[in-house]
């Protein structure tokens, strides 16, 4: 199993757009085989802030999944919200590999 940790740099005057452009990716995620963990925006401290985590049984379904960018329409609509508002300024994407409890 892998985890892609996203660390992004939000515009906090347009939470509310970051959040519609996150509820389309959490539906994405678990619709083309990935468990989504959800975002994790900002309440105290830094306001630019946000998180998003998710799994994929291996690299190679993340991989699967990503060639839906810019060719699945549902993709396309939940890109569009972020490019369309400006609400991510800057975001970076890691992969971890989760050791769970028990």
């Amino acid at each position: 199993m892998i985890t892609c940790v996203v660390e992004y740099v939000i515009d906090p005057a347009k939470i509310e757009a970051f959040e519609r452009f996150a509820q389309r990716w959490i539906d994405l995620a678990n619709r083309h085989g990935g468990a989504h963990h959800g975002y994790f925006l900002p309440s105290e401290g830094s306001s630019d802030k946000a998180l998003a985590l998710f799994s994929f049984p291996s690299f190679a379904e993340y991989e699967q999944y990503r060639t839906l960018f810019g060719k699945d329409p549902d993709f396309i609509a939940a890109d569009r919200i972020k490019e369309d508002s400006g609400c991510v300024l800057r975001y970076d994407r890691s992969f971890m590999r989760p050791l769970l409890g028990g």
